[in-house]
C-alpha cells in the first residue's frame, strides 16, 4: 500500500538528486495564503509552484481553536531548468523568458464531471506541438458502473474540436443524490474572504459545478469579489476537504497625491560623466550644468486622483481617501503655462532645484577656478569665474564670460562680451571668440576672433587677432609685438613691433577680415581646381585619341573615361559657383567705405608690415607718433591721431555681473 509518507520520502530522494529545485515549508491560515508567502520566498510565481500538505489546518468553529495549514512548496522543475539555462547562456532577457514560459508546447486536456444527472465533458485543445486528446482515453474514463447513456458521436466531435472552455453534456448516469458532494461556505469575521470546503462525492453522486458554487455564495449574501477563475479551477481540479478561497473583498484604493514630474535631474549625484565612443570617461565633461532655454517646459504637476472605494464580500463599502493637492514649486525666472500645471523657463540659463523651488539661473558663478573640479562649462547664459581658467578647460556661454584671474591654453566662446581681468596666455593653442567685444589685460600666443571691439591694457604678443571693428591697446605699456592683427576700422596702440626685430608683426586694416579670409580660401581652392581640370582634360584627350585609333577601349579604360568626363563637369560646376562667390566678395570689399587707420602714439619699429585696404607699407626705419591711412591708392603716414573719447572710455555694454 502506498502511503503519504512513502510518497514524501520518494519526493525527497528526487529533490536530493536535483539540487536546483528549491523548496520551503510554510504555515498559514489557508493553502492560498501559504502559496503566496512561498512565492515571495522563492522569488517565483504561484502558478510555477507545486506543493504537498504536511499538516492539515482547521478553520476553527464551535469553540475549537483555529489551526494553520503547513505545506512544503517546490518550484516546478521545468521552470527551474529554464531559469538555469537562461543563467548559463545569459542571452535571454526577462521578457524573452516569460514569453518562452507562456508559449510552450502543451498536450491537450480533458475533464469529465458528473453534474446533477448528466455527464459533462470539457476538452482543451493542445498548444504548439503538444499531443491531442485521445478519444480512446476519454472512452475508457467514461466506463463507470453508474454510466448508462453516452453520445459517442458528440464525444468524438468535442475531442477533435474542443468545447470552447465550457462543460458540455454528453450522456447520463445513475444519479444517487445521497452521494452528492456537499459545499460548506465559510466567511471571515472581517468580511474580507470567503472559502468553500467540499466533500468528495461517492459513486453515483454529483460533483460540484461552477454554477452551483456561485449560487451557494449568492445565497450566503456574498455579492462582491467572487473569483470566477478560481471557481473554474476548482471545478477542473477539485480539492476535497480543504478550505478553498473563492472570494475576496475588493480593497479600496486611495487616490494618488498630486506630484511634480520634473523634466530635469533633481539629484545632482546622478548626473553622469560624458563617455567617449570607446567607453573612456572624459573627466573634463562633468555635465553638471542643465541648460534650458526660454519657454522650455521644466516640470508639470500631475493632478491628484480620486480614490476608488472597495467592497467587502457582502457588499459593504470600504471608503478610500482622495489624493491631496500641492502648490507649484515656483522659484526665480519661471512662469506657469496656460494649462495652470506646467512650469516654463522665462529666460535662458541653468535649471536648479533650490530647496523645493524650481529656479532658472541666467548667471552661473564659479567661486574658484575652472578646473578638474568643475569640468568644462557650457551654459545658456553668463558665466562668472572668480578664479582662473586652467589649461585644457573650456567655457562656452550664450551670454557673457568674465574671468577674474587668467585664462590659459583654453577655448572661450561667448555670444556676448568676454572680460579677462588679468590676461590670456594661450600657449599657441588658446582660442577666444566673442560675439560682441573683448576686454583683457594682455593677450599672448592666442588666436582671437571678435565681432566688435578688442580693448587691451598692456599688449598683444605673438597672437593672431581679428576684430570686425576696432582694436585699442591703451595702457602705459601698450604694445603689439609679433603676430597678425586684423581690424576692419582702426587700430590704436603705443608701440608696434620691437627694437630687436624678433617675430614678424603684420597689421591689417580697412577691409572685412573674414571676407578677405574667405576670398583667399576660395582663390586657393579655385586654383587647385584649375590644376586638376588641366590634368583631367589631358587624360580625357589621351583616352579619346586612343579610342579614335583603336575604335574601342578596354572595359576598365572606358569606365575611366566616363569617370573623368563626369569629374570634368563637376569641376566646371564647382569653379563656376566659386567664381560667383569670389565676385560677390570682391565687390563687397570694394564697396566698403571704411578708410582704415593704424595709429601708434609711441614707436612703430622697423620691420613692421602695415596693410591699409590691401595696400602694403613696410616700415624700414623706426617712426614715432604716426597714423597710417589710405589715400590715392597708397598708404600714407600722418601725425598721430588719438582714439575718440567714446572709444577710450568704452566699457562692457550693459554688463552688471559685478
Amino acid at each position: 500500500m502506498v502511503t503519504l509518507e512513502m510518497i514524501r520520502k520518494d519526493m525527497e530522494i528526487l529533490l536530493q538528486a536535483d539540487q536546483s529545485v528549491r523548496y520551503v515549508d510554510v504555515s498559514a491560515d489557508s493553502i492560498d495564503e501559504a502559496l503566496s508567502d512561498a512565492a515571495v520566498q522563492l522569488d517565483s510565481k504561484t502558478s510555477s509552484l507545486e506543493y504537498e500538505v504536511i499538516e492539515k489546518g482547521f478553520t476553527g468553529f464551535m469553540g475549537f481553536v483555529k489551526k494553520p495549514w503547513t505545506i512544503r512548496v517546490y518550484e516546478n522543475a521545468s521552470i527551474v531548468a529554464k531559469k538555469k539555462k537562461r543563467k548559463e547562456t545569459d542571452i535571454f532577457s526577462d521578457e524573452e523568458f516569460q514569453e518562452e514560459e507562456v508559449n510552450v508546447d502543451r498536450d491537450g486536456l480533458f475533464y469529465i464531471r458528473y453534474f446533477a444527472s448528466q455527464i459533462h465533458l470539457k476538452v482543451v485543445p493542445p498548444a504548439g506541438s503538444g499531443q491531442p486528446v485521445s478519444f480512446k482515453e476519454v472512452q475508457a474514463r467514461l466506463k463507470r458502473s453508474d454510466t448508462f447513456a453516452i453520445e459517442e458521436d458528440l464525444v468524438k466531435k468535442f475531442v477533435e474540436n474542443g468545447t470552447g472552455g465550457v462543460y458540455e453534456p454528453i450522456g447520463q448516469y445513475k444519479h444517487n443524490p445521497a452521494g452528492d458532494a456537499l459545499i460548506v461556505v465559510d466567511t471571515s469575521n472581517d468580511e474580507m474572504k470567503a472559502t468553500i470546503t467540499v466533500t468528495s462525492p461517492t459513486i453515483g453522486g454529483a460533483e460540484v459545478s461552477a454554477e452551483q458554487i456561485e449560487r451557494m455564495l449568492t445565497n450566503r449574501g456574498i455579492v462582491a469579489g467572487i473569483n470566477k477563475e478560481r471557481i473554474d479551477d476548482f471545478v477542473d481540479n477539485p480539492v476535497y476537504g480543504i478550505p478553498y478561497l473563492v472570494a475576496e473583498a475588493v480593497l479600496p484604493v486611495d487616490g494618488r497625491d498630486a506630484y511634480i514630474a520634473y523634466n530635469f535631474e533633481t539629484d545632482r549625484s546622478k548626473l553622469k560623466f560624458k563617455e567617449a565612443e570607446n567607453g573612456q570617461v572624459n573627466f573634463k565633461e562633468l555635465n553638471l550644468i542643465q541648460n534650458v532655454v526660454e519657454g522650455q517646459p521644466l516640470a508639470q504637476k500631475m493632478l491628484p486622483e480620486q480614490g476608488k472605494s472597495g467592497k467587502t464580500i457582502f457588499g459593504r463599502y470600504l471608503e478610500a481617501k482622495n489624493g491631496r493637492d500641492i502648490n507649484l514649486p515656483l522659484g526665480k525666472n519661471v512662469v506657469v503655462d496656460t494649462d495652470g500645471r506646467t512650469i516654463l523657463a522665462s529666460t535662458n540659463g541653468q535649471v536648479v532645484l533650490i530647496g523645493d523651488k524650481i529656479n532658472v539661473e541666467p548667471i552661473m558663478q564659479i567661486a574658484g577656478d575652472v578646473s578638474i573640479k568643475t569640468g568644462n562649462i557650457t551654459f545658456l547664459g553668463t558665466v562668472v569665474v572668480k578664479g582662473n581658467v586652467d589649461d585644457g578647460f573650456n567655457i562656452k556661454a550664450s551670454g557673457n564670460i568674465e574671468v577674474y584671474g587668467t585664462v590659459g591654453k583654453c577655448v572661450l566662446e561667448a555670444d556676448g562680451d568676454i572680460i579677462v581681468q588679468l590676461g590670456i596666455m594661450g600657449r599657441d593653442e588658446g582660442y577666444v571668440r566673442a560675439g560682441r567685444s573683448l576686454w583683457a589685460k594682455f593677450i599672448q600666443n592666442t588666436t582671437v576672433d571678435v565681432e566688435e571691439f578688442i580693448i587691451v591694457a598692456d599688449g598683444i604678443i605673438n597672437s593672431n587677432v581679428t576684430s570686425n571693428k576696432k582694436i585699442l591697446v591703451q595702457g602705459k605699456r601698450a604694445a603689439i609685438i609679433g603676430g597678425h592683427i586684423f581690424a576692419t576700422e582702426e587700430i590704436f596702440t603705443k608701440n608696434i613691433g620691437s627694437s630687436g626685430g624678433g617675430s614678424e608683426t603684420i597689421i591689417e586694416v580697412g577691409f572685412d577680415p573674414r571676407a578677405k579670409k574667405r576670398l583667399n580660401e576660395l582663390l586657393d581652392k579655385q586654383s587647385s581646381l584649375i590644376r586638376e581640370l588641366d590634368e583631367v582634360e589631358l587624360n580625357i584627350q589621351t583616352l579619346e585619341n586612343t579610342k579614335k585609333v583603336r575604335k574601342t577601349l578596354p572595359h576598365d579604360k572606358e569606365e575611366n573615361l566616363i569617370k573623368l568626363s563626369s569629374r570634368k563637369e563637376e569641376i566646371i560646376s564647382e569653379s563656376d559657383t566659386m567664381s560667383a562667390e569670389i565676385q560677390q566678395i570682391q565687390q563687397h570689399l570694394r564697396d566698403l567705405k571704411v578708410i582704415g587707420k593704424v595709429s601708434a602714439m609711441g614707436t612703430v619699429f622697423a620691420g613692421v608690415k602695415i596693410f591699409v585696404r590691401d595696400v602694403k607699407d613696410e616700415v624700414r626705419a623706426d617712426v614715432k607718433a604716426v597714423t597710417f591711412f589710405y589715400e590715392g591708392g597708397f598708404v600714407r603716414r600722418g601725425k598721430y591721431e588719438a582714439p575718440s573719447a567714446e572709444d577710450s572710455k568704452r566699457v562692457p555694454d550693459g554688463y552688471s555681473a559685478n
